[in-house]
């Protein structure tokens, strides 16, 4: 590989992992100001296209695909455990594969995926945990609005602990949260048993 071909490398992984280490919060107020009906960012892009853009976190219909949004604007920790398994595939095991034949395909499902699988149930898990406990941006983004639209789990949660002061009540569902995790995990490390390859097992 050039040097100018791995500089360009570094510098994609720079991009992309920078939003991934800005604090969530700085984040969140940041996507309030994208998300502006008035003034935002999209909108505003959306206008120079003839397109009147949605009230995004003022609208229930749209509140949820802008969280999504948001999501996908910080996959840098992702990529960089993608990034690390995808430099620990065995580059002979390609270069057998090629000799005997193989097409790119073949070899995307038959080597890049078998060797992949372990970061896959990394991620999932991870991902898995995290969604249910998905709570500072839509609590600093929208409190729970509009029309408790994006009234996440662990937002309620912290409503009735922090607000109501039910604090029994919220203990209970912080248990039930943990409960529920678990059986999610446990399942997902089941299912996965025999689809997950770990190098020489």
């Amino acid at each position: 590989m050039k040097a100018s071909e791995r500089k360009e490398l570094t510098d994609f992984r720079t991009i992309f992992f920078i939003p991934s280490i800005v604090p969530l919060v700085a984040s969140a107020v940041l996507w309030i100001w994208v998300f502006n009906p008035q003034y935002g960012l999209i909108n505003t892009l959306l206008s120079y296209i003839g397109i009147s853009g949605p009230g995004w976190l003022d609208d229930p219909v749209w509140s949820k695909p802008a969280l999504i949004i948001m999501g996908l604007w910080s996959v840098g920790g992702w990529m960089v455990i993608f990034l690390a398994g995808l430099q620990n595939v065995p580059v002979e095991q390609y270069e057998a594969a090629q000799l005997d034949g193989a097409s790119s395909w073949q070899r995307l499902v038959h080597i890049t995926l078998p060797f992949m699988s372990p970061y896959f149930l990394f991620n999932a898990i991870n991902g898995l945990i995290l969604s249910f406990q998905f709570f500072l941006q839509p609590f600093v983004m929208t409190q729970g609005g509009p029309a408790e639209s994006t009234t996440m789990y662990a937002v309620y949660l912290y409503q009735n602990a922090f607000q109501y002061y039910r604090m029994g009540y919220a203990s209970a569902m912080g248990w039930i949260l943990f409960v529920v995790i678990a059986i999610f995990t446990f399942i997902l490390f089941k299912t996965s048993a025999r689809r997950v390859y770990y190098g020489g097992s």
